[in-house]
């Protein structure tokens, strides 16, 4: 990932309700969630859940589809795990003690987000 992709999910992320949409894709894993759940979920109304989906989407951290009248989000691994690999690449002077042992694998059912 080039520093201008990471600055951009970076800022993308720095915002709460767009954390918590993240972070929901991400446990939803590969299959995505509806906007409405989504909306329903984090308490927020349509339009401005759009707007923070569409800045996650802009920094590539999430896909959308259509699905008949349903627009479904879910997360990019890819781009999570090239953002996660990006801020630990030189940890701990390249000793690799403290980096993640694995990339984040997604999950195969949803679970619910923690209050």
């Amino acid at each position: 990932m080039k520093k201008s992709g990471i600055l951009q999910a970076l800022a993308a992320l720095s915002q709460e309700s767009r954390l918590d949409a993240f972070r929901l894709l991400v446990q939803a894993g590969p299959q995505g969630v509806a906007a409405g759940e989504i909306a329903a979920e984090l308490g927020l109304l349509p339009n401005a859940l759009t707007f923070h989906l569409d800045r996650l989407r802009e920094a590539g951290l999430v896909t959308v589809r259509r699905d008949g009248r349903s627009m479904i989000y879910a997360a990019q691994f890819e781009a999570m795990n090239g953002l996660i690999a990006y801020l630990t690449e030189n940890c701990c002077g390249g000793a690799e003690v403290c980096a993640p042992d694995v990339a984040c694998k997604p999950a195969r059912k949803r679970a619910k987000i923690p209050a």
